[in-house]
């Protein structure tokens, strides 16, 4: 993809073809296997194969059943070997990515590995670029094909890949000969070209890729075009962009193959759209709505793949970045171009259904009790057309009302969420489910609402300035007491009593919210003064003076929320004085 910048720093060193492990000659002796054919109507969105991910787990997830794998690069200019990221680490063998592929193919799919990418083509590791003998370039494509037992390589060509004449010239003659190999072992293969486009169809550089393989009688059994990062500065919109791209395309192929009938020339054309916010910016945008719409356009049409980059993508948690690899940048439910491109594998179906999602601008609040917020729900189309949506709301805890307006919209239109406390509300953190209902089933997002302060007009802990004159609900080892000299502020504080054999602990145990930041606040006397939690939190700290010292203590609660507030000394060290403690 254009967008790929590999996060694994290029190895360097030589590496030459007769030192690689499992690369077999073409027309040599490995035995072939007739691996299964990719259906005629697929959905395989790449897999950033450098990330450390499992690509079965995440296909399992995602219910993206094939995948295109990217990318497999040279380790360095001039080699011949091919490694997953041109990473020496990550050989051609069953060890790497074998296991997860078995299990895709468990599922009911498959995988499509790809050569190239941008990192490869602008530093001269793309395998043609970088390794100058035709066979050996054809043995590295059969070491994947008899390694994985695919049906299908996809070759991804693009930045300097795209005017390096020798290297097209050197690759679609390999490609010729392993579809020769494979025929005469009865094999089937394809071979897929991935190149930049305009939304007009391929530019110059693009094509003469294509007619380099005709020139070398190389079969190219799909030309899969990447619909973004267009780069002209112009307005787009990015699904009917694709759809304009594609016919481009068409018209271009119709002149390259005039034998194919129409329906053949469709079924030769892959689109790989960017989710999200491309490299370029928010002017690139592709939308689920756009996902709607270009899935119908593809199974109307009888296209032969349909793909986007990149499965770690489809994911709403950057909204607002450009370009990301592990996320979208626009606001949507994980999965949600996933789903929309799902069922093309099985032929279409016809349209896709109604569907729509539910988000929350922003995703979280603090207020202090008492007060009030808003936020944004935003619900989307993310297939099919809009619907009418009804929104609930629940998991607000006793003190805050939560209620959104209105509440019921057109799936694409936004509501607001208004929450309100009252001054007896506890502290805490409290997730708020906004959910919205349709004909086509129903969406969630969660509100994280924070309330600080201590709430309720309940000081914590109790009796924290000693003014009742008692130490209750303390509790103190011997000689521990409330006294009315020295105090910090009012008329009474907190003595605990340090001996030979005791640090005169004096305690409290209180409940707060659970999972929840707080800081602990007292004022102390008296040498070797601990101020501190136990219990659900442990934290501490501590001084000697003479006079009144204000200390504070941070901690965060546990799932429980409760924890010991203490004051003690140290043994030997004598009594130590406490006043004006709280926990906000």
């Amino acid at each position: 993809m254009r967008l790929h910048r590999s996060i694994r720093a290029l190895l360097t060193g030589c590496a030459t073809l007769a030192a690689s492990v499992g690369l077999t000659a073409v027309g040599g002796s490995t035995a072939a296997h007739a691996a299964t054919p990719l259906p005629q109507h697929v959905f395989a969105p790449y897999f950033e194969a450098w990330t450390g991910e499992s690509p079965a787990a995440l296909a399992s997830r995602s219910g993206a059943k094939y995948l295109t794998m990217a990318f497999i690069q040279t380790v360095s200019k001039g080699t011949c070997t091919p490694y997953w990221n041109g990473d020496s680490k990550m050989p051609i063998s069953s060890a790497q990515f074998g296991a997860d592929i078995a299990t895709i193919r468990g599922g009911g799919g498959d995988v499509i590995p790809s050569f190239g990418g941008y990192t490869a083509d602008n530093t001269g590791t793309e395998l043609a670029d970088s390794c100058t003998d035709v066979n050996a370039i054809a043995a590295a494509f059969e070491s994947v094909i008899t390694t994985y037992d695919i049906s299908r390589i996809d070759l991804d060509i693009e930045d300097n890949s795209l005017t390096n004449t020798a290297g097209i010239d050197r690759r679609n003659k390999a490609v010729k000969l392993v579809e020769d190999w494979a025929a005469a072992n009865g094999r089937s293969i394809q071979f897929s070209y991935t190149l930049p486009t305009t939304t007009g169809g391929l530019g110059d550089t693009g094509l003469g890729v294509l007619k380099n393989a005709v020139q070398n009688d190389a079969r190219i059994d799909v030309v899969n075009i990447m619909t973004f990062d267009y780069y002209d500065n112009a307005a787009h919109n990015m699904g009917n962009d694709t759809q304009s791209a594609a016919t481009g395309l068409y018209n271009q192929l119709a002149k390259l193959y005039p034998s194919k009938t129409p329906a053949q020339l469709w079924n030769s054309i892959g689109v790989t759209d960017m989710v999200g916010i491309d490299d370029f910016g928010a002017a690139e945008t592709f939308t689920t709505a756009d996902a709607t719409n270009v899935y119908n356009w593809a199974t109307g049409k009888g296209i032969n793949t349909l793909s986007f980059w990149a499965l770690q993508r489809d994911n709403g948690s950057c909204v607002g970045t450009a370009g990301s690899d592990s996320c979208s940048g626009i606001s949507q439910n994980t999965w949600d171009f996933t789903h929309v491109f799902a069922p093309f594998t099985s032929g279409g179906g016809g349209p896709v259904t109604n569907d729509f999602s539910v988000s929350a601008s922003p995703a979280s609040g603090s207020v202090t009790p008492g007060s009030s917020l808003r936020a944004s729900i935003a619900t989307a189309v993310t297939a099919g057309s809009a619907q009418t949506v009804s929104l609930g709301v629940s998991g607000a805890p006793a003190g805050v009302t939560a209620t959104v307006s209105p509440g019921s919209v057109n799936a694409g239109g936004s509501a607001s969420l208004n929450v309100a406390t009252t001054s007896a509300v506890a502290p805490g953190t409290y997730p708020i489910t906004v959910t919205g209902s349709a004909p086509s089933g129903s969406h969630s997002t969660v509100y994280t609402l924070t309330v600080t302060g201590s709430g309720g007009g309940t000081k914590t802990p109790a009796n924290g300035d000693f003014e009742s004159g008692s130490l209750s609900p303390w509790t103190c080892q011997s000689g521990g007491a409330v006294v009315t000299t020295p105090v910090h502020s009012g008329s009474y504080a907190l003595q605990a009593a340090a001996g030979p054999s005791q640090t005169g602990e004096c305690d409290q145990t209180v409940t707060l919210a659970p999972n929840t930041q707080y800081t602990l606040t007292g004022w102390v006397q008296g040498d070797y003064a601990y101020l501190g939690v136990s219990g659900g939190a442990t934290a501490s700290t501590w001084t000697s003076a003479s006079g009144w010292t204000k200390l504070t203590v941070p901690f965060t609660t546990g799932a429980g929320g409760t924890v010991t507030v203490y004051l003690h000394g140290w043994y030997g060290q004598g009594n130590v004085y406490g006043d004006d403690f709280s926990v906000a």
